[in-house]
């Protein structure tokens, strides 16, 4: 099955209770067609006494039956809790967004594309450092006492 297909055909089920195992979850989505995988992640952390991380995945092998079962089980009461079942998203590359170990602008072409300078801005300033301009001096009509005290 191609990755396309297995992410159409894989549910995500949220808000799991922690008495819920691979096993039980499995067994309430069984109704809806034949089951190729069951995941429940473990929590990230080794010093966690949570079995799992409250959410779990239901591949099926058709992706019909997939759809069925977000349409019956969403929003549905499940070991005394209200689940969420939707589409499974695509799993993020761990080089971007949150829980990257790289800074956002240290990836290629972001302070290119944010940085708020135009290319236009970019070619006016090098035009400007090229054109030799006479540097005015900011003090050069400051020579009356315009705003001093009054003399009477």
């Amino acid at each position: 099955m191609s990755d396309a297909n297995r992410l159409k055909s894989t549910v995500y089920v949220g808000g799991l209770e922690y008495a819920v195992n691979e096993k039980l979850l499995a067994d309430a989505f069984l109704p809806f067609g034949e089951i190729a995988d069951v995941t429940i992640p473990k929590p990230d952390l080794p010093s966690s006494t949570d079995p799992h991380r409250g959410f779990g995945y239901v591949e099926f092998e058709v992706a019909a039956d997939a759809k069925e079962a977000i349409d019956n089980m969403d929003q549905s009461e499940f070991f005394g809790r209200v689940i969420k079942v939707a589409a499974a998203k695509p799993q993020k590359d761990g080089n971007e967004g949150l829980g990257s170990k790289t800074a956002i602008w240290e990836t290629e072409g972001w302070i290119a594309k944010h940085s708020g300078i135009s290319e236009e801005d970019r070619l006016a300033a090098q035009q400007a450092q090229h054109t030799k301009s006479p540097i005015l001096d900011p003090m050069a009509h400051l020579d009356s006492d315009v705003a001093g005290p009054r003399t009477e």
